[in-house]
């Protein structure tokens, strides 16, 4: 484990962004972002980004190709680029573990290999949540905040960064500022524990997961309660757009005047016309769909994932949600919680 003080960390950016483009969370106009370090910027090292670290991984939308006809000919044109290495700094443990189960939809057979570039090219850097949000739940799904995943772990205790490599690419990483740096003792970082105890302290760190899981498909598919958590469903999607594991898109083609384009662009399981096809759409309803999307993440996804749910609790979905439809109001409804 390294560390530095905080007044020194100036530095480190500086000597990271030498090297590599670094993004951290800046604070700017109410909003909290990842954004391209220029030195200067309110960096927010409590609570979370209001979109997830996710579009750096699987954007929001991207090129896959070019197609150009010439007569009968048709030429397929790669416009892939090789990803230059960057670094993301300050990631949350509930977005760290996001990225697991978008390894888990993406690196599986067929590998996505935009997506997997992205990753291999991706240094991350986690931050612990020493001030974590009132509709932060992580812990609910087994998260750790005060001891998160990535490349490189980091922990901020008074006026000290500390810093650990998690991974072989986190110690490479990590290595290349041992001038700006100093060894550590892996006991120095006493509030830990005043960190976990601050997150499970938390009202909707009690959710109960455990009547949930891949087995439970017959226990909550009819149940009526749909009817009344839907009703007032807008199906404006963003919730999905919000979330740090939602991997649902779209393939589109444009005519340029020149070829044609081929885009990749998300899409939400709260649309009317997700998925359709030339016979309709299998889900008509603002409840089907409704249904669909809370159904995936806690039941279908663990069912396919050896009991691993498909959210992390990151709060989003409770900040954002124009009516209040959150998955944590669907969970204690379903589950019968007070």
């Amino acid at each position: 484990m390294r560390k530095l003080s905080l007044v020194s960390l100036p530095l480190l950016f500086a000597a990271i962004d030498e090297r590599m483009p670094l993004y951290l969370p800046v604070r700017s106009d109410g909003r909290v972002e990842f954004t391209r370090w220029m030195g200067g910027q309110d960096i927010a090292f409590t609570g979370n980004t209001d979109r997830s670290a996710k579009d750096f991984f699987f954007p929001q939308s991207e090129e896959l190709m070019r197609l150009r006809r010439e007569g009968k000919r048709v030429e397929v044109l790669d416009t892939r680029r090789e990803a230059e290495d960057f670094v993301l700094f300050g990631v949350r443990p509930c977005d760290v573990k996001s990225f697991d189960i978008l390894d888990s939809v993406f690196l599986a057979g067929p590998v996505d290999s935009y997506y997997a570039t992205r990753r291999e090219h991706g240094v991350v850097v986690s931050l612990a949540c020493h001030l974590p949000s009132s509709t932060c739940f992580c812990s609910a799904f087994g998260i750790d905040a005060a001891d998160p995943a990535g490349d490189v772990a980091a922990w901020l205790a008074g006026d000290t960064l500390y810093l650990r490599a998690n991974t072989e690419k986190g110690e490479r990483w990590l290595a290349a500022y041992d001038t700006l740096t100093e060894p550590s003792d892996e006991n120095a970082i006493a509030d830990l524990q005043q960190i976990r105890d601050k997150v499970s302290a938390l009202p909707l760190a009690k959710l109960n997961t455990a009547v949930f899981g891949g087995d439970k498909l017959a226990t909550f598919f009819d149940l009526p309660d749909w009817e009344s958590l839907s009703v007032a469903c807008l199906g404006c999607g963003t919730c999905t757009f919000v979330c740090p594991t939602c991997q649902c898109y779209d393939i589109v083609d444009f005519y340029t005047g020149h070829g044609i384009q081929r885009l990749r662009c998300w899409d939400s399981c709260m649309y009317s016309d997700f998925t359709k096809m030339a016979h309709g759409n299998p889900r008509t309803t603002q409840r089907e769909r409704f249904r669909q999307r809370f159904m995936h993440k806690l039941v279908y996804y663990p069912a396919e994932h050896e009991g691993v749910f498909g959210c992390v609790g990151c709060g989003r979905c409770l900040r954002k949600c124009p009516q209040a439809l959150h998955i944590a109001k669907v969970m204690r409804t379903l589950g019968k919680e007070d």
